[in-house]
């Protein structure tokens, strides 16, 4: 058997592309025999970043009204999306089934995911394969365009539907009413201590070394669902201040991103208003942006401890029994930290300040990770993608029986 599943492995936020590999390698485990292809569904075949031109485009793009934003999207992606059905078109005929999955997939960004997962979910429907939905993040407002285009997985032969909170499915139900409900499956993500070795913690080396996630604004703005005077370490200068605190209190600090460019650009401008300081913070590293997921999922295996707007890096952390605190700004980072039993080291809303930051972090070192509940939710999330396995089984071994 041959599944194709779609999401975005090479998203220059490598995030997105560690839950890719979980997922496949954790198909690969759970059923041997089968033939396991990711496609991205940007039509992306290496982990390059997207450079500035996505930072601008984000930026520009927050100027306009919603209305306005869509409609350039939609024109923008109408002959790419042309293109990759017609490469896409042929290799899903040629599979025996599909899965969309996982990350943030089901979620109205000015239509860009409306866009292609509805080209996927065409595609699907036009060559009769069977579509599992697995473990997917669903964002809260959909467009009417957007309603339109995820709606078309009505009509589709659907074997498997889960997604990865309750947020998630609370969003879905209210999208799908009187339709199929999902299953509420944990992020892939979970898995990503099989994708390195061992990893080297950064404890028994001296004082303990933090590792702080940097984001772009501009990316926590434009996702934001409480306004920007609600997201915690939003500007450079709370940065600089978050290194000078830790390292008061005795600790070494690792300025690091998920990988994307804008990201990037913004640590190394918080890390250039940081000279003068940097003679009295002996310990402070800027680490190079990591270029593949399993560079991404190394690093994070040498913290103490991190600290984070990114939910993969959370997860990552979590998966590798590293204590993290966790920023909102958007509404599935909350989700994951409850899903844990983390909520106490998850800080959002305004007043969040450098001090109450860093004692969280602290306090999250001290705790660590409950070692039970860390196991559980490892065997559950291998338990989730077995799940999906059997019901792909039980979908295409019929067919495939059939045509034998």
């Amino acid at each position: 058997m041959k599944v194709l599943v779609f999401n975005v492995r090479y998203s220059p936020n490598l995030g997105d592309g560690i839950l890719a590999l979980c997922l496949e390698n954790a198909l690969r485990r759970a059923a041997p025999e089968l033939t396991v292809e990711t496609i991205d569904l940007a039509g992306r075949e290496t982990y390059d970043g997207a450079g500035d031109r996505r930072r601008l485009a984000l930026t520009m793009l927050g100027w306009l009204p919603s209305g306005i934003r869509r409609l350039l999207v939609e024109r923008a992606l109408a002959r790419r999306l042309d293109l990759l059905k017609k490469a896409w078109l042929p290799r899903i005929a040629a599979a025996d089934a599909v899965v969309i999955g996982g990350g943030n997939l089901f979620q109205d960004d000015d239509l860009n995911f409306p866009l292609k997962v509805g080209a996927v979910l065409e595609c699907a429907r036009q060559v009769r394969r069977p579509v599992g939905v697995f473990a997917v993040g669903v964002g809260g407002h959909w467009s009417k365009r957007a309603q339109t285009l995820f709606g078309q997985i009505r009509a589709c032969k659907v074997f498997h539907l889960s997604v990865r909170d309750k947020a998630a499915g609370d969003n879905w139900r209210r999208h799908f009413d009187g339709w199929r409900s999902a299953k509420i499956l944990p992020d892939p993500g979970l898995l990503a201590r099989d994708l390195i070795a061992a990893p080297q913690p950064g404890g028994g080396r001296g004082a303990p070394m933090i590792g702080i996630c940097v984001t772009h604004p501009v990316i926590l703005r434009r996702h934001s669902e409480g306004g920007r005077g609600s997201i915690p370490l939003l500007k450079a200068a709370q940065y600089g201040a978050l290194v000078r605190w830790l390292s008061k209190a005795g600790c070494r600090v690792t300025l690091f991103t998920n990988g994307a460019t804008e990201d990037q650009r913004f640590l190394e401008s918080i890390a250039r208003k940081l000279p003068a300081g940097a003679a009295r913070l002996p310990g402070l590293t800027v680490a190079p942006p990591p270029r593949t997921p399993e560079d991404l999922v190394a690093l994070i295996g040498t913290f103490d401890a991190v600290a984070a707007h990114r939910l993969h890096a959370c997860i990552v952390a979590y998966a590798l029994a590293v204590p993290h605190v966790g920023f909102g700004w958007d509404r599935k980072v909350e989700s994951f930290f409850r899903a844990v039993g983390r909520e106490r080291f998850f800080l959002s809303g305004k007043g969040v300040g450098v001090e109450q930051i860093g004692g969280c972090i602290l306090a999250a070192m001290r705790d660590g990770i409950a070692e039970e509940a860390h196991a559980r939710h490892f065997i559950e999330a291998r338990a989730a993608v077995a799940l999906l396995a059997r019901d792909l089984a039980a979908a295409v071994e019929p067919a495939f029986v059939e045509q034998v």
